[in-house]
C-alpha cells in the first residue's frame, strides 16, 4: 500500500475513461502540430526557405564555428529576443547619415522587406550557428556585397560601405541591441561577467569584416557609443525609414506580433534617438503593456521553434537509422 494514499505519484489511466483518454490524445496531437507548424511559419518569415545551417536539437558534431554551444553567443542569439535586438538595431543603424545613405540608396528594404530580412537572419545564423566554413562564406559573401554599396549622402559625403568606420557603426550598434534586448526580455538572466564575454566573443564579427578595432566589454562598448554620438543625427531618410519600419508591409498573419515587438524595440532605444526619430512613448505603456506583452510573445514563439527544432531533429536521427541499415 501506498504509505500516502492521497498523494499519486503517476496518473492512472485505468481510472480515466477512455473517451477522455482519446479526445487528451487528439487535443494533444492537435497542439503538437499546431506547434511545429507554427515554428515552421515563424523561421520561413524570418529566415527564408533555407535550410537551418545547423539543428540545434542534435549534439554538436565536428567543427563547432567561430564560437560553439558553451558560449554566450549561441545562448543570446538562440533567443527570442533577438527579434526585437534586431528591429532595435534597425532604428539605431539609422541615426548615422553615411550608414543611412548607404540602405536608402542600394537597398530594396521597402519592396521586399522578407528578403532583407532573411539575408539578414542567414548571415547572423551562419556566423553564430554554422561551421566555420560556413561562417568564412558569409562573410565574403557580405564583403562582395560592400563594394557595390558606395555613393553620395543627401549632406555631400562620399560613403563606401567598405569603410571600417561604417563597418564598426554597424558592429556596435548590432551588439549593443542584441544585448539590451536580451538583458531585459531573455529567457536567462545574464551575469556582469557573460555580458562582457558577449561583447568580447562579438568582436570577431567585427574583424572578419574589416571593421575598425572592436569594443571588448561592455563598458568599451559604451565608451564607444558615447565617442560616436557627436556624429549622430537623422535626416529626412532616416526619419523615413523608422515610420516604414514601424509598419511595414509584412504578412497580414505576422502583424499582431510585430505591432508588439516594433514598440518593444523602441522602449529599448536611449531617450534622445526616440525624439531624433519622432517614435515618442506613451507614458506608462512600455513598462505597463508593452513589456510584458512582449516577454508572452516571445515565449509562445521559442516554444514554436523549440518544437520544430526537436521534430527535426528526431527526422534526422530516425534519417540517419534507416541510412545505418539499407544495405
Amino acid at each position: 500500500m501506498h504509505p500516502y494514499p492521497h498523494v499519486m505519484s503517476e496518473p492512472r489511466d485505468d481510472l480515466i475513461p477512455p473517451a477522455v483518454m482519446a479526445a487528451a490524445e487528439s487535443i494533444g496531437s492537435l497542439v503538437g502540430r499546431f506547434r511545429i507548424e507554427l515554428g515552421r511559419n515563424l523561421r520561413g518569415f524570418i529566415a527564408g526557405d533555407q535550410p537551418p545551417v545547423r539543428y540545434l536539437g542534435l549534439p554538436v558534431e565536428g567543427d563547432p564555428g567561430l564560437f560553439g554551444p558553451d558560449s554566450v553567443t549561441w545562448q543570446i542569439h538562440s533567443d527570442g529576443a533577438m527579434l526585437i535586438g534586431g528591429i532595435r538595431a534597425l532604428l539605431l543603424q539609422m541615426m548615422h547619415p553615411l550608414a543611412m545613405a548607404g540602405v536608402a540608396d542600394h537597398s530594396d528594404y521597402r519592396h521586399n522587406p522578407d528578403k532583407r530580412l532573411a539575408r539578414t537572419s542567414q548571415f547572423v545564423a551562419a556566423t553564430t550557428f554554422g561551421t566555420t566554413e560556413q561562417a568564412d562564406a558569409a562573410f565574403a559573401l557580405v564583403k562582395r556585397v560592400h563594394t557595390r554599396v558606395v555613393g553620395t549622402a543627401p549632406d555631400g559625403r562620399p560613403y563606401s560601405a567598405s569603410d571600417p568606420h561604417l563597418i564598426s557603426w554597424v558592429h556596435h550598434s548590432e551588439v549593443d541591441s542584441f544585448l539590451r534586448a536580451y538583458q531585459r526580455f531573455g529567457a536567462i538572466p545574464l551575469s556582469d561577467a557573460d555580458a562582457d564575454t558577449y561583447v568580447d566573443e562579438m568582436a570577431v564579427v567585427c574583424e572578419k569584416l574589416d571593421g575598425e578595432p572592436p569594443a571588448r566589454s561592455v563598458a568599451e562598448l559604451a565608451e564607444y557609443m558615447r565617442k560616436i554620438r557627436p556624429e549622430l543625427r537623422v535626416g529626412k531618410q532616416g526619419r523615413d525609414a523608422a515610420r516604414w519600419l514601424m509598419v511595414p508591409p509584412i504578412p497580414v498573419p505576422a502583424r499582431p506580433a510585430y505591432a508588439v515587438l516594433a514598440p518593444a524595440a523602441v522602449g529599448l532605444l536611449p531617450s534622445w534617438v526616440r525624439r531624433e526619430l519622432r517614435l515618442p512613448l506613451v507614458p506608462g505603456a512600455d513598462s505597463l503593456v508593452v513589456q510584458p506583452a512582449a516577454r508572452t510573445l516571445i515565449r509562445t514563439l521559442a516554444w514554436a521553434i523549440t518544437g520544430l527544432a526537436e521534430a527535426e531533429a528526431a527526422e534526422a536521427v530516425e534519417a540517419a537509422a534507416v541510412a545505418v541499415q539499407t544495405p
